[in-house]
Order: structure tokens, then sequence, then C-alpha cells
């Protein structure tokens, strides 16, 4: 029986015992094999600073880098076997090095530990994932403000709890998504900002006995200075839950986003068509065109926020310094990016060419009494009347005209005038839908020369 029991514990794909087992759980090649050329680069920078300092001589750190840009280029071609008894890029990389040039390959490793190797690489690769995002940010932004200056003065209604509240402009909405991302734009260049300090020579919590050079190091991959606690840079994560935490925000916005154009789009809405690049059909109802796109998009956040718990999770018990916890740290993290780019670009895409229906938005920028704020306001300001008093009255006659079925402007000046005498004629000039967004001239109000000024505020700061 402890035979049968065994088979099975050890069966399937660990057939062959424990040791299957433990290299399953303990390799992250399968994942980590992306960061193969954030890896290269630390490498060879470590070997051109070991040659300056004296540790290695110019020979053999002109072979290692020679030897590197080998190997590199057969991961770039797909010729190169990875190896899960290898356990890590690192060691899969150092070991093609050593069958390429030889003995020089194991002076490589001087000076530094697998610990900092890979917090350099895994910092490497989301300061790229942070660039990037960057510029997918700035596209998608570019294509906003494509919409906004084009639909500054379209009429639309603008929404509180999902019910017409006052009309706004098609310009205006597109330019709230606009400081949205540009908020999400800060944060990554924050991020960036903040994360730029080298690890490398660090070690493997200490630091080094040999005469190392870190701030060559730091400079030639980029940063702008190393990191200046030991302990503290091999067990640093906060990087990539910037990233995530980033990218969540990020995801969140190109999700409400996604939720509008669902609605915008529907036969109920008909305020926007998505193009059928970013649509698909039913396969049973001729008639629809559904925004899988959009919903799709709408559903990122959760893998993403998803992410950014569970690598809060890995992180929130760990003593100093690394723990083997940490090799948890990647996937979730190239999960999270690959997903936040495809968003970004699917959104892109989508803005850039869906279509507003100009004559939907202003018919129903119009219903629901949008202008019963403006016709207060008058009030207030022609009447001289106490705003509660004007609340009131102004409720009394959304009242009265939802009894008869029409909207404010379709009141007659008698009808207002038996709700409070002193109305005037002039009250019309406030009811209509464009005098209304006209009127709204604040500072970052929905008036179309406010809209103008904030795309053009925009474009300047995005030259």
């Amino acid at each position: 029986m402890a035979d049968k029991s065994s088979n099975q514990m050890w069966g399937g794909r660990f057939a062959a015992g424990p040791d299957a087992i433990m290299e399953a759980i303990n390799a992250s090649i399968g994942f980590d094999k992306r960061m193969a050329a954030q890896d290269i680069a630390g490498s060879r920078a470590h070997a051109a600073m070991l040659a300056r300092t004296g540790i290695v001589s110019d020979t053999d750190a002109e072979a290692m880098r020679e030897g590197l840009l080998t190997v590199l280029s057969e991961i770039e071609a797909g010729t190169f076997e990875f190896s899960a008894a290898l356990e890590d890029i690192h060691m899969n990389v150092e070991a093609r090095l050593k069958e390429i040039i030889g003995a020089p390959a194991g002076r490589l490793h001087t000076g530094r530990s697998r610990n900092d190797q890979v917090a350099t690489d895994f910092k490497l690769w989301v300061r790229d994932q942070l660039d990037a995002t960057e510029g997918a940010i700035l596209a998608l932004v570019a294509a906003l403000l494509t919409q906004a200056e084009a639909g500054a003065d379209w009429v639309m209604p603008g929404f509180t709890h999902l019910q017409t509240a006052q009309p706004v402009t098609w310009g205006h909405h597109m330019m709230a998504y606009v400081e949205m991302l540009g908020r999400d734009l800060g944060r990554v260049r924050d991020a960036r900002k903040r994360m730029n300090e080298c690890p490398l020579g660090a070690a493997a919590l200490a630091g080094t006995s040999f005469p190392i050079d870190r701030h060559m190091t730091a400079e030639a991959l980029g940063f702008d200075r190393p990191s200046a606690n030991s302990l503290d840079a091999v067990s640093d994560r906060d990087f990539a839950l910037e990233f995530l935490g980033a990218a969540s925000i990020c995801a969140m916005h190109l999700s409400r986003l996604a939720e509008e154009l669902v609605i915008w789009s529907s036969a109920q809405f008909r305020f926007v068509t998505l193009s059928d690049r970013f649509s698909t059909g039913s396969s049973i109802m001729p008639q629809k065109k559904n925004p899988d796109a959009a919903e799709l998009i709408r559903a990122k956040i959760g893998r993403i926020f998803g992410a950014n718990v569970a690598l809060m999770t890995v992180m929130k018990g760990l003593p100093l310094a690394y723990s083997k916890d940490m090799q948890e740290d990647k996937e979730q993290v190239f999960d999270a990016a690959d997903n936040l780019m495809l968003a970004l670009a699917a959104m892109e895409g989508m803005v850039r060419d869906m279509t507003a229906n100009r004559e939907a938005l202003e018919a129903a920028a119009g219903s629901g009494f949008s202008t019963a704020t403006d016709l207060a306001d008058w009030l207030v300001r022609v009447l001289d009347m106490p705003f509660r008093e004007a609340h009131h009255v102004t409720g009394a006659l959304v009242a009265m005209a939802e009894r008869k079925g029409c909207d404010l402007p379709d009141l007659s000046l008698e009808e207002m005038q038996s709700v409070h005498a002193a109305i005037r004629a002039d009250v019309f000039d406030v009811l209509g839908v464009h005098n209304s967004v006209a009127s709204r001239t604040s500072y970052g109000g929905t008036a179309p020369s406010e809209v103008r000024a904030q795309v053009k505020r925009w474009r300047e700061m995005l030259k």
C-alpha cells in the first residue's frame, strides 16, 4: 500500500520523484527568460567594471562581453536551449557563456550575487515597461484630444448617478479622460524617477570586499545612482509594486471609459458607433454588433489589480534580506504589463476609430430637464432670488412639465408665471442646451471656449 500511495504522489508529471517536484517549484526559467536582454546588459556592464577596476583582465572582460552578445543573439534567434535544471536566466546565460568562451566565464560573477543580479534585471525590465506605458498613454491622450477638439461644441447630456444632470459638451467629456490619463502619466514618470537606483554590487546582502565601482555600473545601465543600502537593494520590490499600483489605477480609468463605450454604443443610446475593427458579431443574431474590445478592457482591471494584491501579499511578511518567496514577484508583473499594454493599445484604436453621433447626443442633451439648474441659476442671478427658493420654484416647474409630458423650454411664459409671477420672457435664453454649455465658462467648465483652451494647453504640454 505504501508503494501505491507513493506512486500516486509522485506519479504523472513528477514520476521521477521528489527531485522532479523540487526542480519544478524551484526553477524560474519558464518565466524569467523574459529578462534575458536585461540580464545580459547587466552582465556586460559588470564585466566592463571588473576590468576597469583591475579585478579581471581586459582580455577576460572583452571575452565575456563578446560572448554575452553571442548568447543574446542566440536567444533572439530562438536557437538558445533553456534548461530548467539551471533554474533561472542568470545560470542559463552563464552556463552557455562558459561553453562559448571557457574559463573566463567563471570570473563574471566576481563581486556580485544572484540576489543583486535579479534585482537589477527586474528593475531594468520594469523600467522598460514604465517607458512603454508612458508611450502608450501619450498615444491614447492624443486620440482623445483629437476627439475633444472635433466635438468641442457638440452638446450631450452630462450624468450623475447615470441620470441626466446638466448639458455638457462631447469635447469636455473626452477631456475628463485626458485629465485622468494625465495623472496616470504623472504616476508612471514619478515611479520611474524613484526606482532609478542600481542594486548591482550589493551582492548577496552585505556588499562585497572587491574594489568594485558601483557608480560606473549604475551609469552604464542608465541609473541615476547606485542604491545606498545593500540589504534594501536586494530585498526591495517597491518598484514593481509602484508599477502595479500605477497600472491598476490606469486600468481602472480604462475600465470606466470602456463601460461608457459599451453603454453609448448600445441601440438604446446610439451616442457612438465603434468601428468593425473593435467589434464582433453574434453567432446567432445577425443584427448584433458587440463591443467586445471594450468589454475585455473593462475586465483587465481584475487581472491587473489581482497582480498588485498578489505581490503585496508575497512581500508583506518577509524579513530582510532576500527570501525565495521573492521568486513569485515576476509572473504577475509580466502578466499585468502585457494586459495593460494591450488594453491601452485597444482603447487607443477604439477612440481613434469611433464616430460620435452628434444628432443623438444633442437630442439626448435636452431631455430629462437637463437645463433645470440653468433655470435655477437664472432665478438667482436675474430675480435676486435666494438659491433655496429658486430650487423650489424650479422643482415646481419641472413637476408641471412632467405632468404635461414636455420639457422645460416647452412650457409657455404664462405657465411659468403661474408658479412665479416675476419670471420674464428672457428666461428662455438659458433653457437651450447650447446656451447652457456656452455659459459654463468657469475654469475647467464645459463651455466650448474652455474645452478648446484645455485642448491647446495639453497640446503645448505634450510638445
